[in-house]
């Protein structure tokens, strides 16, 4: 199989983990007009912008920026907004919603903001203990009798407030081919399949990212508001900010909506849309669909303490939440190792501290506290970061799938408020680093490559690889003999079709047909003393796949043709 098939590579969702780690370590275009921006390059002005709210010097040519920013990275399209001291200095949108067309990016473009929504969740359930429908500190179990995770301890004694802070214990991503690609699993099943995904790390040892939890704090929401999760946040949270724009869900969308379409490079190459994913199973941990007009009204709700524009009852301030709440929201619950840049040129990102809150990252940047999140989904990469001290925000959206775009267009924005004097390329910089990170994966696969025996033979004829497999959390895999060709399929996982070809020995590539996944995967089969097949074992091949393709945690063994299905 050709070497770019396997593993040639721009940037997959992983890479956007990896940039938020490069950002903590670490032109063409139209100018941006010097005092307010319009909301897009060539729409109407915004009426919601203070227009004596005016741009800093360094950002006057900030649309020539962004546009060297989508050039650089192929980005087709760029939603940008600016807050500062409770004004909208800027929300202006660059580029196209979708190759090939000629609908522009405006402030009121949706994109899918994925992670971005965990602060909404976390948002929902400091409401709900404000209203004294549950505690942050109650037990899981006490509200959802049949939580179960994988050791009787981390079950017994995980928290509501655990399920915000990535340090149950479980690996990074695990369990989420449970949702990701979409599958036939209900939001319930899901969690009920979490008494058998392996715990792998102490119970709040340390820090690993993972999104199965906040289906649970979903389930904890609908439980204890007596609302579905779309219905809380949207009576709850968006009515109050006046995010009028936003939708919960894929499934919202209407056609002719001001909608962006994501992109992605098919086969780590070919820049193609990427139809809108519906994440109907995890709300709570990413499917929220929404603008940067609305998401300036919540970064000016954070930033305020938690209190609403307007007048209040009584001639008091209305509150979203509190502001212990908020402060809850915002403190350091899971400390995160702090890794040396991998380019020198990125050393001034390095943070003095670095860790997780309820659903936000909390970091520092030139003397400043930075509270931020990033997202990202299938063909969109996105970045909210908030500078409490200075009453700053700052929203980057974008419909490709580059985390080195969203970090270039955010640092050069902070710069022009922390660090006015000294006006850093970041666009180089993270291009820099991009071509390097390519370069070591490049290298991963040249090891592979290396290491084949192109002469080991599969032990067993095609026929006897087909069959089905069942993991313990994920379900079934099924291997069927078609024409000559081994094809997979994962049971609930429409997009999880694949062709096997052989690489070495018992171990053969998967192809998948969607070609944009970016997710081809190795599969070892493992055989008894008797020469059948006693497992099957997968791992994606290219370390720049998504790491919610965890293909490493499934335990794949044969099923008898008469055995249940345990998955349904």
């Amino acid at each position: 199989m050709p070497k770019h098939h396997l593993f040639r590579h721009s940037l997959s969702l992983r890479t956007v983990n990896l940039f938020v780690l490069l950002a903590l370590a670490g032109s063409a275009g139209a100018q941006t007009p010097p005092a307010t921006a319009s909301t897009s390059d060539t729409g109407p002005a915004s009426s919601n912008v203070a227009a004596s709210t005016a741009l800093p010097s360094q950002l006057q040519d900030f649309g020539a920026y962004v546009d060297s920013a989508r050039k650089t990275f192929d980005v087709p399209g760029i939603a940008v907004a600016i807050v500062k001291d409770g004004k909208v200095v800027m929300e202006q949108g660059f580029g196209l919603r979708e190759i090939g067309k000629q609908d522009k990016v405006d402030a009121h473009t949706l994109f899918a903001i994925a992670s971005n929504t965990k602060a909404f969740t976390a948002a929902a359930l400091q409401q709900l203990a404000e209203a004294g429908k549950l505690k942050m500190d109650d037990r899981v179990i006490d509200h959802l009798p049949w939580f179960r995770m994988s050791d009787p301890y981390v079950t017994h004694e995980m928290r509501i407030r655990d399920l915000l802070a990535h340090r149950s214990g479980l690996s990074l991503g695990a369990g989420d081919l449970l949702y990701w690609p979409p599958t036939s699993y209900t939001t319930k099943e899901v969690v009920e399949h979490l008494r058998y995904v392996p715990i792998k790390n102490g119970f709040r040892s340390g820090y690993a990212y993972d999104n199965i939890l906040f289906s649970v704090a979903t389930l904890v929401i609908e439980q204890a508001s007596g609302q579905s999760y779309a219905d809380y946040v949207r009576t709850h949270l968006f009515q109050p900010v006046g995010m009028d724009e936003s939708l919960i869900d894929k499934t919202y969308l209407k056609p002719g909506m001001d909608v962006a379409m994501g992109h992605a490079r098919a086969n780590f190459k070919d820049l193609e849309p990427v139809p809108p994913m519906a994440w109907l199973n995890d709300p709570g941990a990413g499917g929220i669909y929404a603008s940067v007009h609305d998401l300036a009204k919540w970064m000016n709700v954070q930033l305020a303490g938690g209190v609403l524009p307007g007048p209040g009852k009584d001639g008091k301030p209305a509150r979203l939440f509190s502001e212990d709440s908020q402060q809850q929201m915002w403190s350091m619950l899971t400390p995160i190792t702090i890794k040396q840049p991998p380019i020198p040129e990125l050393a001034p990102l390095t943070p003095h501290f670095y860790g997780y809150g309820e659903s936000w990252f909390l970091s520092d940047y030139r003397n400043q506290r930075l509270v931020w999140h990033t997202g990202g989904w299938p063909g969109m990469v996105s970045r909210i970061t908030l500078v409490p001290e200075l009453h700053l925000g700052v929203v980057v959206l974008t419909n490709q799938e580059s985390g080195a775009a969203f970090n270039a267009v955010t640092y050069r924005v902070l710069d022009a408020y922390l660090n006015p004097t000294q006006k850093t390329d970041w666009v180089a910089v993270y291009d820099k680093a991009v071509k390097q990170a390519e370069s070591k994966a490049d290298g991963s696969f040249a090891t592979h490559e290396k290491a084949r025996d192109k002469n080991g033979k599969p032990s067993l004829p095609l026929a006897q690889y087909a069959g089905t497999y069942r993991d313990p959390w994920y379900g079934d895999v099924i291997i069927s003999n078609e024409g000559g060709k081994l094809r997979l399929r994962f049971s609930k996982t429409a997009q999880l079709i694949g062709t096997l070809s052989p690489w070495q020995h018992d171990t053969f590539t998967v192809r998948w047909d969607d070609r944009a996944l970016n997710a081809d995967a190795f599969i070892s089969f493992s055989l008894d003393m008797d020469g059948h097949i006693r497992e099957a074992r997968m791992e994606p091949i290219s370390p720049l796949t998504d790491f919610s393709f965890d293909f490493q945690d499934l335990r794949l063994a044969p099923v008898k043709p008469d055995s249940p299905d345990t998955g349904e």
